[in-house]
């Protein structure tokens, strides 16, 4: 073989080389792995018109700055629940309440037809609870009734002091007492005296009036209404009604043949003067009147209407300062706690009310 023919050949052979190089995949090189990233789903914020206030405990009310509370606040109704209410405004108005609270002493049935028939008070105090007839006049005129128990009262029975022949009564001779069966003493119980019985009692707008009659003298009696238990009442000779207590404790007073009934806190004022009488061997005390062992013993309300709360916030600033300190001042003005289950409903009236 020629020179120029080897040389041919070897330059084909290098070029078969060099083309099979070119074509040869490069060596795989090994990568890691992505990493794995996964979707977590956010829930979406919702946005809040305004802030909330945190929950107040149930059963429990915020605590009330009576300096800060602005407005003119119009109660009116029981005779009873009349000193309660003017006691825990004395102690708003210590605290630094500087608008006016006015009270009206009418009796609570007066109390319910201005607050559910006229619409003029803001608050109703009653010593018996709201009839259907009071909630009707209340619907009527665009208000709901809200009802705060706000303590106990034991009617109180008395005599004068000078009275030497009376500790104690039966049930029955109380309703002899009290209507026009008798005359005299000596026609309840011989052994008394042959003399007048004076009577002095609540008006008949008083709620002190329809309880003492429907308990004392129409459920013992078995009479069918309170109407004609109320009759035989009102047909009792030397009658003397008031819608002033302080008017049937000076009656009483006045002589040793006089005798009336009423709330508990005004025997408290006048116990120099007078003697509470014991019921069926029972006297009026707090044990009492909490377990119902005394016959007379009965709960003391408050009322107001949710809309009105709203509309005028120095009303529900006063009921629920009313409800936190109502038990600071009612053995002072004379009459008992409710229970701590009876407080605690009133006070979660006020919540829901508030709502």
């Amino acid at each position: 073989m020629n020179s120029k023919l080897r040389a041919s050949l070897m330059v084909v052979v290098l070029l078969s080389v060099l083309l099979a190089a070119c074509n040869t995949p490069a060596p795989a090189t090994t990568m890691p792995a992505p990493t794995q990233v996964v979707a977590t789903e956010i829930a979406p914020v919702e946005p809040t018109a305004e802030p909330t206030a945190a929950p107040v405990q149930e059963g429990l009310l915020p605590e009330i700055d009576p300096s800060t509370v602005e407005g003119d606040i119009y109660a009116a109704g029981s005779s009873t629940v009349y000193p309660l209410m003017e006691a825990v405004v004395g102690l708003f108005e210590e605290e630094g309440y500087t608008g006016q609270v006015k009270i009206d002493s009418i009796g609570s049935g007066a109390g319910f037809d201005r607050f559910c028939k006229t619409g003029e008070t803001d608050i109703a105090n009653a010593s018996r609870a709201a009839k259907d007839s009071d909630k009707e006049n209340c619907i009527a005129i665009g208000r709901n009734l809200v009802e705060f128990r706000v303590g106990t009262d034991a009617i109180a029975v008395v005599v004068s002091k000078e009275n030497d022949f009376l500790t104690n009564v039966t049930a029955e001779e109380l309703a002899k007492i009290f209507t026009s069966e008798s005359v005299l003493w000596s026609d309840v119980n011989a052994s008394w005296p042959a003399e007048p019985i004076l009577r002095f009692t609540p008006g008949t707008d008083s709620g002190t009036f329809e309880f003492f009659v429907e308990t004392a003298i129409q459920k013992p009696r078995g009479i069918e209404t309170l109407d004609d238990a109320k009759k035989l009442v009102l047909e009792a000779a030397n009658l003397q009604l008031s819608e002033d207590d302080n008017v049937l404790v000076q009656g009483v007073e006045g002589s040793k043949y006089a005798i009336g009934y009423f709330g508990y806190a005004y025997f408290t004022n006048a116990s120099d003067k007078l003697t509470a009488l014991s019921v069926e061997g029972v006297a009026p005390s707090f044990e009492t009147a909490e377990s119902g062992e005394y016959m007379l013993s009965r709960p003391l309300f408050i009322y107001s209407d949710a809309q009105i709360m709203k509309d005028k916030p120095q009303v529900a600033s006063l009921i629920a300062f009313f409800l936190n300190r109502v038990n600071d001042v009612i053995g002072q003005v004379g009459y008992f706690p409710a229970s701590e289950e009876a407080l605690t409903e009133a006070k979660q009236n006020w919540l829901d009310a508030t709502k």
